[in-house]
């Protein structure tokens, strides 16, 4: 006896297979995303330290190592703007995303405590 199913025997398994590799993919850039949002915050809270740290007087290599404290391979930029003094820090971004680059800034009134 011959069943009407017998000529599609497998092909959830293949269809199966073949989406399997889809739904990694998505799982992994969204895994990265929240990894990228973690480290774009960890910058903007160095940035600011680094803000604070040069508008106490402290030293620009000072502020740099406590930036790559924060998050390795860290770069910081002081700007001057105005009365205010301001640290930016740039990393590159955690993988997948590794191409681009997480910065934020944090800015500190000169000379305050």
């Amino acid at each position: 006896m011959r069943s009407h199913w017998g000529e599609e025997r497998g092909s959830v398994t293949a269809e199966f297979a073949a989406v399997i590799p889809a739904v990694m993919l998505v799982l992994a850039l969204c895994l990265g995303g929240v990894q990228v949002a973690g480290q774009q915050i960890r910058l903007a809270d160095a940035a600011a330290d680094a803000a604070r740290s040069l508008a106490r007087g402290d030293g620009e290599g000072r502020s740099t190592a406590r930036a790559r404290q924060a998050v390795p391979n860290a770069a910081l930029r002081v700007e001057h703007r105005g009365e205010f003094i301001c640290a930016r820090v740039s990393a590159p971004a955690p993988a997948p995303f590794g191409l681009l680059t997480v910065e934020a800034t944090g800015c500190a009134l000169a000379g305050g405590l």
